[in-house]
């Protein structure tokens, strides 16, 4: 069934891939986005922008706006949000203001305008340290991590002093919002949830790691991490790492994401329910960068590790898609290696500013690196 699909952020790096998807099964598209310096540096429209995408330029915020790019619209994909966990340490109004008011703002407008399901962009984030087993094998779901341990590790460790293992994380654990940027991501899936149950639409959540791929802003310090350390990379410095570099983590690329929010916008299953959506596999953040150093043509670029911790960070979540995969049939399909050659090569027609430095100078001088 042929429908119009609004993606709220949609010129970003994963509603451009989205529409993409969603133009590609007959759907029309249109997107409603504010073209952030941060995120578009010309303020325009992207050129990876499919042209059949109907573009509004207006802020989720802004009432009008956002009532006008909800006319005749039968979907809703909202991933319109302030991203990054260190900026959220200290942009606090800003993140708050973007992602809790604008989904407010979206929903007020939805209450007189509804759609048949509105499916909103979650964050992994959201459960703090991720589900870890003890060396008896009980599991432990509120994990706390206060920094580095006695003997210099930065694993968590149990009542006895021994090492926790991570286990997969399902979407029945506790959440633990440890930044201002995973409250933001709660309270949107919460209000999604709550909203279209009350106002007789349908409504699910995402839960995404560690989103990858063509197309992300290379100059923009709080993207996804690949994107940092290929910029970083690319102007021929070594991927900078907080803590040991041992800590874990599931990339997974950005056109198995769109293919999710497909699911979760057709699958009847999905209504009222998160879930967490990610590759399946999880790689240390170290071995991870020697692997794009060397996708680079860059193997000499040993990581840069810094021994600090970062305000907000997590030391292991790595998920279960159990769930995923039996209610929408989801299952990544990109593999790890051949993804990465692609960003490479996209990677090496781009002109990218480093600004890591820059970003972890503002870390550092409002105390969130330790």
């Amino acid at each position: 069934m042929s429908e119009t699909v609004l993606i709220t952020g949609g010129a970003g790096f994963i509603g451009r891939w989205l529409a993409r998807a969603l133009l590609r099964d007959g759907h029309r598209v249109r997107v409603l986005d504010s073209l952030i310096e941060q995120v578009h540096p010309r303020r325009e429209r992207p050129t990876e922008l499919d042209a059949e995408v109907e573009l509004i330029v207006g802020d989720v915020r802004d009432e009008t706006a956002v009532r006008r790019a909800l006319k005749s619209v039968d979907a809703v994909v909202h991933l319109a949000a302030e991203v990054g966990v260190g900026q959220s340490m200290y942009a606090v109004d800003r993140y708050t203001s973007v992602n809790d008011l604008g989904t407010a703002v979206l929903f007020q407008q939805l209450i007189d305008n509804p759609v048949r399901r509105v499916v909103t962009a979650s964050s992994m984030s959201v459960y703090g340290e991720g589900r870890y087993r003890t060396a008896d094998g009980e599991i432990r779901d509120e994990v706390i991590r206060d920094g580095r341990g006695p003997d210099g590790s930065w694993d968590p460790r149990d009542e006895r002093g021994r090492p926790l293992t991570p286990a997969p994380t399902p979407e029945t654990k506790p959440t633990a919002l440890k930044s201002v940027y995973a409250i933001g991501k709660y309270v949107q899936e919460r209000l999604t949830l709550t909203l279209t149950r009350q106002y007789g639409m349908e409504g699910a959540a995402l839960r995404l790691w560690n989103v990858y791929g063509p197309g992300q802003a290379l100059s923009n310090p709080y993207t996804g991490v690949l994107a940092i350390f290929a910029s970083r990379i690319a102007n021929g410095q070594p991927p900078m790492i907080f803590e040991d570099g041992l800590q874990r983590r599931d990339f997974v690329h950005v056109t198995d994401i769109a293919e999710a929010f497909v699911l979760a916008l057709k699958e009847a299953s999905a209504d009222g329910e998160v879930f967490n959506i990610a590759s399946g596999e999880d790689r240390t953040i170290a071995d991870v960068a020697r692997l794009q150093a060397a996708s680079m043509g860059r193997s000499d670029l040993t990581p840069e590790i810094t021994g600090k911790s970062r305000a907000g960070d997590i030391r292991h979540c790595i998920p279960d898609l159990t769930k995923a995969r039996e209610r929408l049939g989801y299952a990544a399909r990109r593999d790890f290696g051949e993804g990465l050659a692609e960003l490479a090569e996209w990677v090496s027609r781009q002109e990218a500013e480093d600004r890591v430095a820059e970003a972890r100078k503002e870390l550092e001088l409002r105390g969130l690196v330790a």
